[in-house]
């Protein structure tokens, strides 16, 4: 029973990511019809982000009271019906106003899936959830090009996406005895999942320290808010990008993007199996290929090297953001990691909310042409806060280290 719910929930985090690409592939034509700025399309992903932050730090209390089930049939019945409301949006008002609904039933679902899984699955299936998020996020491009090549009708694209969801919305109300179920025969507990998670900052008084004094954890926030913006811009300009200063036709591009969530999917998935190499490792190597990729977009190269600079990041990403997940209880000790995880879910969203239209509103008084340089730039500062943590986790472990010698000698 617990695999089969397990398939449930993969489909639930593929609802999710579903709607995440859609915007950015649709706005070139959206612009169009609707006589809009360039901008705009940060203002309406604001307006997303925002209502996901507002959902997430609100999701503790939501899920106590009425459970992960519950919430989550909700969250996809809010998500589906802002995405029908996007179908057949008279206005750019009238998407501002969809677009609330769809942040808020968003944040709900990634913070109730997340902590249900960390709490009742075993580790590497953190990796296979975002990984199935990965595979909504790549089919929402193929989607909505298929529409806009065939008919040139975005609207079309929305509609089916929000079928999609409403066809989720059914299994989910039939399935909701299942999550007390399921929760009550699990016998995997966090305290099953390390035996040496104790943190490398804990101390004897770790009980009476605030959460953001813990050495260490203002470098990992740095680290989840330039990730998320680097995978929020690129999948909200990479199309407007391509189609402005490659020249290449909209379909082409909203292909590439989706080859781009392609990148990320197969990666998250093959990490899922990799078992022998620390978190710390994939996350270096991560960056590293993502720094790669952006540096192709950012040199005067042919076309063709722009596709696999996507490539590149998409597969570079894919497993940064699970792993910092799964290493905070390691990081910062089991006391903290459930008020530490909030934070830094919160300053993710913070990162997809302001990041993406920052660059929209320089774009617009420039060029989408800076594209390239904010990608390494964001890359470069994650890199950088990750770096820096990794020396301080270093050093305290050979503190431990010497401290546990002397009391043996």
């Amino acid at each position: 029973m617990a695999t089969f719910f397990l398939v449930i929930i993969y489909l639930a985090f593929i609802s999710l990511g579903l709607p995440d690409s859609l915007l950015g592939v649709a706005w070139p034509v959206m612009q169009l019809e609707y006589g809009a700025r360039l901008e705009t399309a940060g203002l309406l992903f604001m307006t997303i982000a925002g209502g996901t932050i507002i959902s997430s730090l609100a999701s503790g209390t939501v899920l106590k009271r009425f459970g992960t089930g519950n919430v989550t049939f909700v969250s996809c019945l809010m998500t589906a019906g802002a995405l029908l409301g996007f179908t057949f949006a008279p206005s750019l008002v009238w998407l501002i106003i969809c677009a609330i609904p769809l942040g808020l039933g968003a944040g709900s679902v990634d913070a109730g899936l997340n902590n249900y899984v960390a709490t009742h699955y075993k580790a590497h299936h953190m990796s296979w959830l975002h990984c199935f998020w990965g595979v909504g996020a790549t089919l929402g491009p193929i989607i909505m090009s298929q529409f806009i090549s065939e008919q040139n009708s975005w609207r079309q694209g929305y509609l089916t996406i929000a079928g999609i969801q409403f066809a989720l919305v059914v299994i989910l109300f039939f399935t909701l005895p299942l999550w007390n179920k399921v929760a009550r025969n699990s016998n995997i507990t966090l305290s099953e999942e390390s035996e040496d998670s104790k943190s490398l900052f804990y101390d004897e008084d770790a009980k009476d320290i605030k959460p953001l004094k813990i050495r260490g954890v203002k470098l990992a926030l740095i680290s989840f808010l330039f990730y998320c913006g680097v995978e929020a811009t690129m999948g909200l300009w990479g199309s407007s990008f391509l189609v402005n200063v490659k020249e290449l036709p909209v379909a082409v591009a909203a292909q590439w993007v989706s080859l781009y969530y392609a990148g990320i999917t197969i990666g998250r998935f093959i990490t899922g199996f990799i078992t022998l190499v620390s978190n710390r490792t994939l996350i270096r190597v991560g960056q590293i290929t993502a720094l790669a990729g952006a540096a192709l977009l950012f040199l005067p190269l042919p076309s063709s090297f722009s596709l696999v600079g996507f490539i590149m990041i998409g597969l570079g990403l894919a497993p940064i953001f699970p792993c910092m997940l799964h290493e905070t209880p390691a990081r910062f000790g089991k006391e903290h990691s459930q008020t530490i995880m909030g934070y830094q879910m919160a300053v993710a969203y913070t990162g997809s909310t302001f990041m993406p239209p920052l660059l929209g509103f320089i774009a617009s008084q420039s060029t989408i042409g800076i594209f390239p340089f904010f990608i390494v730039v964001f890359v470069a500062a994650m890199i950088f806060g990750s770096e820096k943590l990794n020396v301080l986790l270093k050093n305290k472990d050979l503190l431990k280290g010497k401290n546990t010698n002397s009391k043996v000698l």
